[in-house]
């Protein structure tokens, strides 16, 4: 990795080597920040979290200056790989001073502002900015490939992207240079692009300076004494209900839907998560593996910071189960986030019987379902004795479910949990009635973790979200009569890759446009470190041959790497009904048998 050329921001981040000793605390009442229900025993699958904590009517700017009135001098962040820190007073210099100059640049409130790359202290810098100054981050999976970025950009008219030079095996600076060719002859970061009229900046971290882009580091001085206190004065004006972020997720139509969110979402529901997790009794660092792109990241470990004045540790640009394991002994850190995919490749590292790691006492485990020996040698091995598992949707903020940190094991792998304090939930028939627990239906929810819908898409909000407000996950589930809720399966035909969501439509209209595909259908069969992965049934055309090297480096140019179908089967033809229709169900259950996985 980089490191930091610029001497006043090379001051602000200096690397101290001071631990911190915070154990185990098993004084502390497991239920004393829970979830709370009626106390009655359902009948119907309706139930509700009351609470005695109002929500927070303020915004993330607020609270990061609110932190650095009481801990200025606090760990905020830490990145552990490139031996950076930041207070809470430096993080807030370094982001009104990002802010300050973004706006002397002609940004102005509510303009959408994209970052795009894997975790780093300037993603971090970037997100409480961009909160600072009115702005609307929006997050790109690091990912994502030239079409994909294209399309996101796009969607939600982007006027400024901020990039990372690289990521793994792609060159970010030489595939915008081949999406925006007009950078050859842009003086500094001001773009004029035919493809992409609405951008006009373009910022590159990284200590190079480049062609057509400002650099990250210089915009850090740009701004001046006064433009920077402006920042400070611009708070009044902003408003907890202003949108503050835009995600991306993918549609069953195949394009991605820009979920939009509020201060009031992210904010009361970072809050209440870390409540669950008794972050407002204890003195809390976690440690974050996740990417910052999802709401995983970015809301349920950065806004801790703010919440809860938590320290969040961030081991490296991306998951290393070796550097995570090593994070959590050397930086102390009490809590310690991950899908089970990554639970599982700590728990298999030959490192893991030679860190210590008692400072941990929780955690949350999201993104997919978690085997119960997964969760027991979580419990036993890592020491997460009060781990929790979370349940939700981007489009919710993202949690609805929680367990608690007292559940029984049998509970934290057999449900989401309760409902959160302040959120309704249900589950509901083909005709919308509410079901008696114990009876399958979706699972809808409602209350300020709801989204203010997809950007610039009525018509696909209005398909999930009703007038009411209830939104629907696509998720079948059983409530129990303590409001526990099981979840069976999924309404909607999407596949869980190690916490990645994936929909099967969007690598089948990708695949059609091989030249020797006639039919392909998609579907995700079990695996024991991913979840699931993704394998593709494809008719070849008549006369044609193709080979599966050849499908997946065809793949390779066009999609995610996450997205790429593990399992390819050539195929005559396809299970169907009667009227013609493709059984997909017939597909996976042969394409279980077939890779032999029916033990899973």
């Amino acid at each position: 990795m980089w490191g930091f050329r610029n001497s006043r921001f090379s001051s602000l981040v200096s690397w101290s080597r001071t631990r911190t000793g915070f154990q185990r605390d098993h004084t502390r009442s497991l239920t004393a920040s829970a979830p709370k229900l009626s106390g009655q025993k359902l009948t119907l699958s309706y139930t509700h979290g009351v609470s005695d904590q109002p929500l927070l009517g303020t915004t993330v700017g607020r609270l990061l200056q609110d932190r650095v009135d009481t801990h200025p001098d606090r760990d905020a962040a830490v990145f552990y790989k490139d031996g950076q820190r930041l207070s809470f007073q430096q993080l807030l210099a370094l982001a009104d001073q990002l802010a300050a100059a973004l706006l002397s640049l002609g940004l102005e409130k509510g303009d959408r502002v994209g970052i795009w790359g894997p975790n780093s202290v300037e993603w971090v810098i970037t997100q409480f900015a961009t909160a600072r100054a009115g702005l609307i981050l929006v997050n790109i999976n690091p990912m994502y490939l030239q079409h994909e970025l294209e399309f996101a950009l796009m969607k939600v008219g982007c006027k400024a992207l901020v990039a990372a030079p690289s990521f793994k095996q792609v060159d970010y600076y030489h595939l915008l240079f081949d999406l925006i060719p007009e950078m050859a002859a842009c003086p500094d970061g001001k773009i004029h692009s035919h493809r992409l009229p609405h951008l006009k900046l373009l910022i590159m971290m990284g200590k190079d300076k480049v062609r057509g882009a400002f650099r990250f580091d210089d915009l850090l001085v740009a701004a001046g004494p006064q433009e920077v206190r402006a920042i400070a004065d611009l708070q009044d004006s902003l408003q907890f209900d202003d949108p503050i972020n835009i995600q991306f997720t993918s549609g069953t139509t195949g394009s991605p839907k820009g979920v939009t969110l509020s201060h009031h979402n992210i904010v009361n529901n970072s809050y209440s998560v870390g409540r669950v997790l008794d972050y407002d009794n204890r003195e809390t660092r976690i440690c974050c593996p996740v990417p910052l792109y999802h709401c995983f990241g970015m809301v349920l470990a950065s806004l801790q910071m703010v919440c809860h004045g938590a320290t969040v540790v961030y081991p490296s640009a991306a998951f290393d189960p070796a550097v995570t394991l090593h994070t959590v002994q050397d930086e102390r850190c009490t809590s310690l986030y991950g899908v089970p995919t990554m639970f599982i490749d700590m728990l298999t590292h030959m490192d893991l019987d030679k860190v210590n790691l008692s400072s941990l006492y929780t955690g949350i485990m999201a993104g997919s379902p978690c085997p119960i020996e997964v969760m027991r040698r979580v419990i036993d091995k890592i020491g997460m004795q009060e781990v929790t598992v979370c349940y939700g949707s981007t489009e919710t903020s993202p949690v609805t479910f929680q367990t608690r940190r007292d559940c029984s094991l049998e509970k934290r792998v057999s449900t989401v949990g309760q409902v959160h304090n302040h959120v309704e939930a249900k589950v509901v028939g083909e005709n919308g009635e509410v079901l008696p627990v114990g009876v399958t239906g979706e699972v809808c929810t409602r209350g300020y973790t709801s989204m203010l819908g997809y950007w610039d898409d009525h018509e696909r909000t209005a398909e999930c979200l009703t007038q009411d407000r209830w939104f629907h996950t696509g998720d079948q589930g059983v409530m129990d009569e303590d409001g526990y809720c099981h979840i069976v399966g999924r309404l909607k035909d999407m596949i869980i890759r190690g916490g990645e969501n994936v929909y099967p439509v969007e690598i089948e209209q990708m695949l059609y446009h091989h030249p020797k595909v006639m039919e392909v259908q998609v579907v995700g069969v079990p695996d024991e470190r991913m979840g699931e992965e993704i394998c593709a049934w494809i008719q070849v055309n008549q006369g044609e041959t193709v080979t599966e090297t050849e499908i997946k480096d065809f793949c390779k140019e066009k999609i995610a790497r996450f997205k790429i179908p593990r399992y390819i089967k050539f195929v005559e033809s396809f299970p169907m009904t009667v009227t013609g229709k493709i059984q997909k169900f017939k597909i996976r259950e042969q394409a279980i048998k077939d890779l032999a996985l029916e033990h899973y």
